[in-house]
C-alpha cells in the first residue's frame, strides 16, 4: 500500500517539476547580472568582434572607395558611406551571434551551468531571456561605437542616427535569439564552425557592399528576407535620413525573429536539461 502511495506521488512532483522550469520566474535580469559579472575582467574579449567590420569600413572605404567616383555611394556621399550602414548592422550581428554560440555552447555542453541553474527557482525562459538580454547588449554597445566613429569621419548624414544605438539592440535581438536557438541543436565543438559558414555569406550578400538591384530578381527576393538585409535597411533609413513607415516593417520583422528563437530555445533546452 505504502508502495502503490508513493508512485503518484513521484509522477506528481515530475509534473511540478517540469512544469516549474517551464515557466518564467521574471527574473532575466539574474542571468544579465551574472554576465555582467563574469565578464567585467575580460572587457578585451567583448571589444575584440568590433574589430573585423571596422577594418573592413576603413580598408574598403578608403581603399576601394578611392577607385570609385566621389558620388558613387548614396546622397552623392561616397562608397564609404554606403557600405558603412552595412558594417554598422554586421558588428550588431556579430556581437550577439558570438556570444549565443561560441560562449553558450561551452556554458551548455561542457561548465554543465544550466544543469545547475534547474535547482533554482529560474525557468528555462528567464534563462534564455537573459542569455539574450546581455548578447544584445553586447550587439548594441558594437553598434554604438560604429556610429561614432561613423560621426567621426563624416558618414553621418542624419539626425535620426541618434536612434541607431536602440535600432542596434533590436537587431542584436533578433540575432541572439537565432544564435541561441541554433547552438542549442549543436553537438560538437566541430558544429559551432557552422556559424561562420552562415554570417560570412550573410556579410558578403546581404547588400552590405553593393545594391540590391545588382540581382535578378527571384535573388533578391531571396536576399530581402535575410535578418542582415532587414537589419542594414533598417541602419541605412535612420543613418541616411530616410526614415519612414518601412522602418515599422524591420522593426516588426526583428520581433518576429526574437518570438521564434525564444520558442524554439526553450523548447530545446527543455528536451536537452529536463526530459
Amino acid at each position: 500500500m505504502p508502495t502503490s502511495a508513493a508512485a503518484p506521488r513521484t509522477r506528481r512532483d515530475r509534473h511540478d517539476q517540469h512544469h516549474r522550469h517551464e515557466s518564467f520566474a521574471g527574473r532575466p535580469d539574474v542571468m544579465l547580472l551574472r554576465s555582467v559579472l563574469v565578464y567585467r575582467r575580460a572587457w578585451w574579449e567583448i571589444l575584440s568582434g568590433l574589430f573585423e567590420p571596422l577594418f573592413y569600413l576603413v580598408i574598403l572605404g578608403n581603399g576601394m572607395g578611392a577607385l570609385l567616383k566621389e558620388d558613387s555611394g548614396p546622397l552623392g556621399a561616397g562608397y564609404a558611406a554606403f557600405i558603412a550602414p552595412g558594417l554598422l548592422a554586421a558588428s550588431a550581428m556579430n556581437g550577439a551571434v558570438y556570444d549565443t554560440t561560441m560562449g553558450i555552447f561551452f556554458k551548455l555542453r561542457h561548465a554543465r551551468l544550466y544543469e545547475a541553474l534547474m535547482a533554482t527557482p529560474l525557468g528555462l525562459l528567464d534563462i534564455a531571456l537573459g542569455e539574450i538580454l546581455w548578447a544584445a547588449l553586447r550587439g548594441a554597445a558594437y553598434g554604438t561605437v560604429f556610429i561614432g566613429v561613423m560621426a567621426a569621419l563624416g558618414l553621418v548624414s542624419s539626425p535620426w542616427a541618434i536612434a541607431v544605438p536602440a535600432a542596434a539592440f533590436v537587431v542584436a535581438l533578433g540575432f541572439a535569439a537565432l544564435g541561441l536557438a541554433a547552438t542549442t541543436c549543436m553537438r560538437t565543438w566541430q558544429d559551432t564552425q557552422f556559424v561562420r559558414l552562415v554570417t560570412v555569406p550573410l556579410l558578403m550578400f546581404s547588400t552590405t557592399f553593393y545594391p540590391l538591384s545588382v540581382y535578378p530578381g527571384p535573388v533578391q527576393a531571396i536576399v530581402r528576407a535575410t535578418p542582415l538585409y532587414q537589419a542594414i535597411e533598417l541602419m541605412r533609413g535612420l543613418v541616411d535620413g530616410h526614415a519612414g513607415p518601412s522602418l515599422l516593417g524591420h522593426l516588426g520583422y526583428f520581433a518576429a525573429v526574437l518570438a521564434l528563437g525564444l520558442l524554439v530555445a526553450t523548447r530545446r533546452l527543455n528536451r536537452l536539461l529536463i526530459h
